[in-house]
């Protein structure tokens, strides 16, 4: 198997060649998240707003930037994943999204999370990993 250069993965990147559903499951959240990064980061009281959180003290809007570069970097490497139909990083989707809840859980229960972030974060995450956990196990059905 060769490694193809970078203007061909390049152009599978652009055009992405039988995708499967599954993959193209992990490409949707990562369109999601990549398009709540931005948010976070250009806009961190209207997000706070919206999530029905309190006024963000001093550092909070700061916090929130860091928290929109980390998220949106994480929504590139999902669409990456899925344009690219990395069957590798699909399953390893789909070991890690079902932690993001309980991990929320947590996070809010110690008071570090505000409930209606971890609330957000915990549904988004779970109903795209049921999401990908169906197409993967109907395409293996199909196989």
């Amino acid at each position: 198997m060769r490694t193809l250069s970078f203007s061909e993965m390049l152009g599978r990147l652009l055009r992405p060649q039988n995708q499967s559903r599954a993959a193209r499951t992990v490409e949707v959240f990562g369109w999601l998240i990549l398009i709540e990064g931005p948010m976070f980061l250009l806009f961190p009281n209207f997000v706070a707003s919206m999530l029905h959180l309190p006024p963000l003290a001093e550092q909070g809007p700061s916090y929130f930037r860091l928290v929109g570069v980390l998220v949106g970097g994480l929504g590139m490497l999902y669409v990456v994943s899925g344009r690219l139909n990395a069957e590798g990083f699909v399953f390893a989707s789909l070991l890690d999204r079902p932690l993001v809840p309980p991990l929320m859980a947590v996070l809010w229960y110690f008071g570090i999370v505000p409930g209606p972030l971890a609330l957000a974060f915990a549904v988004q995450d779970f109903a795209s990993f049921l999401w990908t956990l169906h197409a993967w196990r109907s395409e293996s059905r199909a196989q």
